[in-house]
């Protein structure tokens, strides 16, 4: 069944999607170890058994107010956090990086389900640019000049400073393993997944931008997939928690976060695919420990986007490419903005005989009307 082949790399995605980089800040600056856009379609289905690699590249662009630069100053300890007057400023940063993701899915069912574990090597470049002015005011008493019944005052005194700053960096991020089982059950399809983060990658506790979170964490989840091979009718849900250690640079610790991501997408053709693609990030505790100068800065973002992915027949090999992107919006103590994912798998193409796999056995009913 040549034409049920194809739809194997789709399943491969799911994997793609489940081992994104997490290189980043920690919350302190309103950035979390979790990218939001991380699972996307698919993601809860069973993948073709053997190993796989996934190539990927992110690029996002953000900005933010007054808020989130005033907490990434005090981080760097450009200002101190306890600031007489008021402060204007904004924060702009993007990104581009990198990702080669090598991973292997094992035959042999584990729990009654199909393991697949991996690691992410990311290597990129970032910028971030601080732009603030602080008015800070002093107000004279009234007083009598010596010698005379002349009273003067009160009046007031103003001083104004502009400030720009920026930096950026170039380099590794952390590493980030990742451990995942999924479960099949007819159109529905179900995971549960365990990663965390590595604290190896560029980071300094003194500079704006970063690609490692310089701490320890620890995220986990579980997924749902609908997916019928008939109507090639899609939908997925993710949903996690993340743990972030103290950072031992700067004894902060950032708070537990819940993070959902879910797409929805239809198989117009047995290769081509579109859909929407949406997240949402609420970070679930405060923000704590003896370096917290901000207090306890819950963030939040939403977003949502589009998708389209096409499966590309390769004789004993499958790939399959998929590009999406994002507009974020209703942010709180976080940079909001724009990302936009490529992403490029290549795994082994399924089996034309024998007896099928758990990965093979709902693409074997595609399209076969």
């Amino acid at each position: 069944m040549r034409r049920a082949k194809t739809w194997m790399v789709s399943l491969a995605f799911a994997a793609a999607l489940a081992l994104m980089p997490r290189a980043s800040l920690a919350d302190q600056d309103g950035v979390s170890f979790w990218i939001p856009g991380f699972f996307g379609s698919l993601a809860a289905v069973p993948l073709q058994p053997g190993p796989s690699l996934v190539s990927m590249y992110y690029h996002t662009s953000v900005n933010a107010g007054a808020q989130v630069a005033r907490a990434k100053e005090i981080t760097i300890k450009e200002i101190s956090g306890v600031v007489s007057g008021s402060i204007r400023a904004s924060l702009d940063a993007d990104a581009d990086i990198g990702m080669a993701i090598p991973q292997y899915t094992f035959k042999t069912p584990v729990l009654g389900g199909q393991a697949t574990i991996g690691a992410i090597v990311a290597y990129g470049r970032t910028n971030t640019s601080i732009n603030s002015v602080l008015s800070a005011g002093l107000l004279i008493q009234p007083f009598a000049i010596p010698g005379t019944d002349t009273i003067v005052g009160p009046f007031g005194l103003s001083r104004t400073r502009f400030n720009t700053i920026g930096d950026s960096v170039t380099g590794f991020a952390d590493l980030v393993p990742q451990f995942v089982l999924r479960w099949n059950a007819g159109v529905h399809n179900y995971m549960a997944y365990v990663t965390g983060d590595i604290p190896i990658g560029a980071y300094d506790p003194a500079r704006l931008s970063n690609l490692g979170l310089g701490h320890w964490v620890v995220d986990a989840g579980l997924g749902y997939t609908y997916f019928n091979p008939q109507t090639g009718h899609e939908f997925s849900t993710v949903g996690g928690f993340t743990y972030n250690f103290v950072d031992p640079y700067t004894q902060y610790q950032s708070g537990v976060d819940f993070h959902l991501d879910w797409a929805a997408s239809q198989f117009v053709t047995k290769q081509f695919q579109i859909g929407l693609v949406g997240y949402l990030y609420q970070q679930a505790s405060c923000d704590s420990g003896s370096g917290d100068q901000v207090g306890c800065f819950e963030s939040r973002v939403a977003g949502i986007g589009a998708q389209i992915g096409y499966i590309i027949p390769m004789g004993s090999l499958q790939g399959y490419v998929n590009f999406k992107g994002y507009k974020e919006f209703e942010s709180e103590h976080r940079p909001e903005g724009w990302n936009v994912w490529l992403t490029f798998v290549l795994s082994p193409a399924p089996p034309s005989g024998g007896s099928p796999t758990m990965a093979s056995t709902p693409a074997r009913h595609m399209y076969t009307k």
